[in-house]
């Protein structure tokens, strides 16, 4: 018991420095700078507004598949009374806390909860890939996959296939491309329960398509875009040149790639559906993102947004190969011959620390660099603030 606290122990230890850091890599776009940012979000903010101000979803010119996120945050601002600037300005770093507190809540039962929070947290943020540095859905809806993977592999009551229901449902009205994320990294551990666990695999697979098709009940339209999505998928589609596979892999970094291949590797050596469930659900969205930008062959929006959630992956499987390092242990005779006996019983734990040092000197200095754009500045924000007070 004493061992399992102190691991315990340890592991928090670990974790509320990391939740600094998500914090921090989420807001260094907002250090210098007290407006939204990205394009994104200025017409995220307009249509909230919109649709708090005629109290219906159902008028021209505001209704999106992004609703439920307008709704939200909508409703958030008017209860809460704080401006749109300080919501765009900190709520994207507590947004990032909360996935990175989810993928540690995965991970952790998996042994090795902070060192995958600690790659998820230097996830980047890009004008083209979006991230977790602004307000949008696509990072709201990134906290979700880590939940998802965790009632799947730990739960098989009816409640478990009901929050994964409520999941997508929400999901759904938020953003779309995130309701399919988490489908394509799920269905490979479907499969692998179909032999020996049907019915887990079965409901599983009823809470992910059952709000899908009520929402082609109570929105008759959607059921309309599959057919031109459908025949979509068959054609080329032109090109993103803006946001392309290998250099998101070089902003995410090399090192945690290095630790991903690692991990993958050691969980294949250990075996069970897990384990392959994460591997495999990594794969497959791979296999997604490469397909479209090989031969362009997809849905553009899924392979732009799908990165994210790639990057999410590789974060939890880099942090099994952080702890593999960390686990190491000197051979007894070899630990016995050292001047330094302390050293050599925690050699993983010292050549992990060292790595983390290295991995935090490489990714903090790129993120720190990172090109944004500025929508507005000082000056203008006051002066639209007048119109906006004065101007009936």
């Amino acid at each position: 018991m004493f061992n399992v606290r102190s691991l315990l122990k340890f592991d928090y230890l670990m974790l509320l420095p990391v939740l600094g850091l998500a914090f921090y890599i989420a807001f260094i776009p907002h250090l210098n700078y007290p407006y939204a940012i990205h394009v994104d979000e200025w017409v995220h903010i307009t249509r909230s507004n919109m649709l708090m101000e005629a109290g219906s979803v159902n008028f021209p010119g505001v209704f999106s598949l992004e609703v439920g996120f307008h709704l939200f945050w909508g409703v958030f601002q008017t209860i809460s009374g704080l401006s749109w600037m300080d919501i765009y300005r900190y709520f994207p770093g507590v947004i990032f806390i909360i996935t990175v507190l989810s993928v540690y809540i995965l991970a952790q039962r998996e042994g090795f909860g902070w060192e995958a929070a600690f790659f998820t947290a230097l996830i980047p943020s890009t004008v083209g890939i979006m991230g977790p540095a602004f307000l949008v859905p696509v990072a709201m809806g990134l906290l979700f996959t880590p939940l998802y993977l965790f009632l799947a592999f730990n739960f098989r009551t009816l409640w478990s296939y009901l929050l994964i229901f409520i999941f997508t449902a929400f999901l759904l009205s938020i953003h779309a491309p995130s309701a399919i994320s988490p489908i394509i990294v799920l269905v490979p551990y479907i499969l692998l329960n179909l032999k020996g666990n049907f019915k887990h695999s079965l409901g599983i697979g009823l809470a992910l398509l059952l709000p899908f098709l009520t929402a082609m009940v109570i929105f008759p339209w959607i059921f309309n875009l599959l057919l031109p999505t459908a025949k979509d998928l068959l054609i080329p589609q032109p090109a993103t040149e803006y946001v392309q596979l290998p250099r998101v892999i070089q902003t995410y970094g090399y090192l945690p790639i290095a630790f991903c291949l690692l991990g993958t590797f050691m969980l294949a050596l250990r075996g069970g559906k897990k384990n392959y469930g994460l591997i495999l659900g990594l794969l497959a969205l791979l296999l997604m993102l490469a397909t479209f930008y090989t031969f362009h062959y997809g849905v553009s929006i899924m392979y732009e947004r799908g990165l994210m959630f790639m990057m999410l992956m590789v974060s939890i499987v880099a942090g099994a190969g952080l702890a593999e390092i960390k686990n190491l242990k000197l051979p007894t005779r070899l630990g016995a011959g050292l001047k330094v006996p302390l050293a050599s019983q925690n050699i993983g734990k010292l050549l992990s620390l060292a790595l983390i040092g290295i991995v935090l000197a490489s990714s903090i200095p790129a993120r720190l660099n990172t090109l944004y754009y500025h929508m507005i500045d000082r000056e203008d924000y006051q002066a639209f603030a007048w119109i906006k007070e004065n101007v009936n």
